[in-house]
């Protein structure tokens, strides 16, 4: 589905935007072979986040089972840190927080996290009827197998969802040279973002 021009073809707002982290969790790290990647460009971004004054909502699935967020990203900044069983991070304590943040609901939400094609789809559904835009952050998304990350990345983007890295969200945010935090952020992405294998059409068709 083709985007409406000024629905979510604008540029990011701090102030108008929530980073959402999806069920980073520790007893994920064996199942996942990209996690160590994914877990080096989300620190990237959370930490860009809390600079640019992005607030943060987390939420792990079934902590009891699956650990809590991995140890190795700082979410001490986060407004809320949410467990659940739903797949959807939509449950009642995240939408109250972004009552609470925003008074009512954010413009748009940069949603990253695992899995991919369970958790981060279906909350990108119930964001996207909620009217919220939604920008996922392909570098910082993972499934167990790259196919369903990549699948499902390709139907989210049929439905509207902004398609992005985690450089790209961040430039984004920042928007001038000026801004009290670019040496900060300049600081941040120096080093490139690992690789996360992302699906290169071109490739298959053998170009």
């Amino acid at each position: 589905m083709a985007k409406a021009l000024g629905s979510t073809l604008y540029r990011l707002v701090p102030e108008k935007t929530v980073f959402m982290l999806c069920d980073v969790q520790e007893k994920f790290k064996p199942a996942i072979p990209l996690l160590g990647a994914l877990i080096e460009n989300t620190a990237k971004l959370l930490a860009a986040g809390k600079a640019l004054g992005v607030p943060l909502l987390v939420t792990e699935q079934y902590p009891e089972k699956l650990g809590k967020t991995v140890c190795e990203l700082d979410i001490g900044h986060a407004c809320a840190n949410v467990p659940k069983t739903k797949f959807s991070m939509l449950v009642d304590p995240i939408q109250k927080s972004m009552a609470d943040i925003y008074g009512g609901k954010p413009k748009t939400a940069v949603l990253f996290g695992v899995e991919t094609h369970v958790c981060v789809e279906q909350t990108a559904f119930d964001l996207i009827n909620e009217q919220i835009d939604v920008w996922l952050v392909a570098d910082c998304c993972a499934s167990r197998l790259n196919q369903d990350r990549d699948l499902a990345l390709e139907r989210l983007r049929h439905i509207g969802c902004t398609i992005a890295s985690s450089e790209s969200v961040i430039f984004n945010l920042l928007g001038d040279k000026e801004h009290k935090a670019f040496k900060e952020i300049t600081s941040l992405v120096k080093k490139v973002s690992a690789d996360m294998e992302l699906w290169q059409p071109t490739k298959l068709q053998g170009k």
